[in-house]
């Protein structure tokens, strides 16, 4: 299969890729497979309540933008064409993905959203898995909570349980607690998978290596323990990044970190 054909436009600002809204793609997943993106953020922008050093989107502040939100109905409607458009071609996504330039669920009508996304889907691909990948900044709001529970993807990233390294890592945009966040992570009672990303290298001087066995890898287990996750990804830099100096875990470092988790009774996916 042949993505070049798929009508895949991303643009291209200062190494970092800004998504099409509402919707892009299809494009190939590392650990998804062949998914359609769906992005709730502005066209031509970016919006987040993190702002990670790593993020293929670049830096929030390069990327201010004040283009809306896209409606429900608008989602729906440029949906469903799309869908349309690939079955005339033969073509069926693995998986409609909630993804994009920033968090999905900041959008003030998630949930709306969620249950349009999931009528098309069952008119157009019912073999097609929801997921959304989520900084899990909004997890703490019941409507959120309950939206996510209808996704088969539940997909929640979880870097570090240091709070110092989100602070100069993940850099969220307002109050996080990261021991709170784990306790909210578990109350999904089993119906989430955890995203990691592992890396290397240096910022402003200072390391962001969290593969480290003592400060990082152990208490992260631990929590992942705590969490008791479907599945966990872990996975490492796969494009150009916003901040210089950063370095992709080894294969071997994460197929370690892995091993660690599979060892707990946890399935675990390593994307290189």
């Amino acid at each position: 299969m042949h993505f070049s054909r798929f009508s895949v436009t991303l643009q291209a600002v200062m190494s970092t890729i800004i998504y099409p809204s509402p919707v892009f793609g299809p494009v190939r997943s590392r650990r998804l497979g062949i998914s359609l993106g769906i992005n709730l953020l502005p066209e031509g922008g970016k919006w987040c309540s993190f702002d990670c050093i790593y993020c293929e989107c670049g830096f929030n502040a390069d990327h201010r933008t004040h283009n809306p939100l896209p409606s429900p109905e608008q989602v729906e409607a440029v949906l469903t064409a799309k869908l349309e458009e690939m079955k005339a071609e033969g073509l069926t996504p693995d998986v409609l993905t909630f993804a994009g330039n920033g968090e999905p669920t900041l959008h003030p009508q998630f949930p709306e959203i969620v249950h349009r996304v999931l009528k098309v889907r069952d008119i157009h691909c019912p073999s097609a898995k929801l997921s959304i990948l989520s900084n899990g900044t909004q997890i703490h709001r019941p409507e959120i909570r309950q939206a996510l529970l209808l996704f088969d993807n539940n997909i929640q990233k979880l870097d570090t349980v240091s709070q110092e390294y989100i602070e100069r890592v993940d850099r969220p945009q307002g109050a996080y607690d990261v021991q709170k966040k784990i306790e909210e992570l578990k109350e999904f009672d089993g119906h989430v998978i955890i995203q990691t990303l592992f890396m290397k290298g240096e910022f402003e001087g200072r390391s962001v290596s969290n593969i480290d066995e003592e400060a990082f890898v152990t208490p992260y287990l631990s929590a992942i323990k705590t969490i008791q996750p479907q599945s966990v990804m872990v996975y490492t830099i796969d494009r150009e990044t916003p901040a210089r100096g950063l370095q992709k875990a080894t294969p071997e470092e994460l197929d370690a970190i892995a091993d660690k988790i599979r060892a707990l009774g946890i399935p675990c996916s390593v994307s290189y």
